[in-house]
């Protein structure tokens, strides 16, 4: 029987990369499409999956053998501190809701997709796979990070109990064609490119909250794409993959400011606010060691400044369309 897979929040970021790669990547492929396989992307206008009835009706509908979970409610730092209580109610009824259903309906598999700030604040570095439960994570997010550690305690729970071969990914912060680029809601790369545009546009500073000390691994999602579809046909454990580039591969906000102003050939240069406040955590590198010794040295992670440079191209190409919010330029 050919595999049916459903990816939740299939219409998102990771979810569009996904379809990206299964679709260009050559047939019966390590990453490409496979004979008879059958690939659903669906998005809230599908199912509201905080509700259990919509979530069932999905299921039913579709008949998936696999399901990849992407759907969330995200945002980026700011949105995670003024919204705790909905991040965390929310991300934990969407999460049990499709968990309890693949096992009622006897999925094959499901992924579900984590992040970086389920670690605790307080960890020796680097992040690794084990060390997930073994403090609070940080205060500003720690509502969305406990929804998504509950993934976790969930899939080892149903394992035990009834067997389900459920699993999850840890990736680190991802960017990518058809990110989120409104500025109240993106992540800091999103909402960065997004910034230096208007600024551009505008013949306005291009002004960056914090001082840009701070250090992320960036993941580009055609990366990431591949990564979860590797997961889905050759990875059987329960245990999380984190997913990343390698701890050497850090950048600094200021270096990534610095990036954006190149590709986008901005005239003047990225200003910090300097307000420490700003900033979120100083770094979190992740260790992607387990991640490289099982999938093998033959794969690779596309550039940084290329990926970022296709994705600075993909959000002006499609401005009108893309995720930006209500912000017009001025005009004279």
């Amino acid at each position: 029987m050919a595999a049916v897979v459903l990816v939740t929040g299939g219409t998102g970021l990771v979810g569009k990369a996904i379809e990206y790669v299964i679709e260009h990547e050559p047939e019966g492929s390590r990453f490409g499409k496979r004979p008879g396989e059958k690939w659903i992307y669906a998005s809230s206008r599908d199912a509201d999956l905080r509700d259990p009835e919509q979530t069932l009706k999905l299921f039913e509908k579709y008949q998936p053998t696999h399901v990849i979970h992407l759907a969330a409610l995200v945002g980026g730092l700011f949105a995670n501190r003024e919204r705790k209580m909905t991040f965390l109610r929310d991300n934990m009824l969407i999460n049990d809701n499709v968990l309890h259903t693949a096992h009622v309906k006897k999925t094959q598999k499901v992924i579900s997709c984590l992040s970086t700030c389920v670690f605790p604040d307080k960890v020796e570095y680097p992040l690794t796979e084990e060390k997930v439960h073994l403090g609070p994570p940080h205060n500003s997010n720690f509502g969305y990070a406990h929804a998504k550690r509950m993934v976790d305690v969930q899939n080892h729970a149903y394992k035990e109990e009834f067997g389900c071969n459920f699993t999850s990914a840890i990736p680190t912060n991802v960017y990518g064609p058809h990110d989120n680029f409104d500025l109240k809601h993106a992540h800091v790369m999103p909402a960065l490119i997004h910034k230096c545009y208007l600024a551009q546009r505008n013949d306005t500073p291009f002004k960056v909250m914090g001082d840009g000390s701070p250090l992320r691994q960036f993941i580009y999602s055609r990366d990431l794409a591949k990564l979860f579809i590797w997961q889905l046909r050759e990875y059987n454990d329960v245990e999380p993959v984190i997913l990343s580039v390698d701890e050497k591969d850090e950048i600094s906000i200021r270096g990534l400011a610095n990036s954006i102003v190149k590709v986008m050939d901005y005239p003047g240069e990225a200003i910090f606010e300097n307000e420490p406040n700003d900033n979120g955590q100083d770094r979190k590198p992740a260790s992607n060691a387990k991640l490289m010794q099982l999938i093998g040295p033959d794969f690779k992670f596309t550039p940084f400044e290329e990926a970022l440079r296709e994705t600075v191209t993909w959000f002006l190409e499609n401005y009108s369309n893309a995720r930006i919010g209500q912000y017009p330029l001025i005009t004279s």
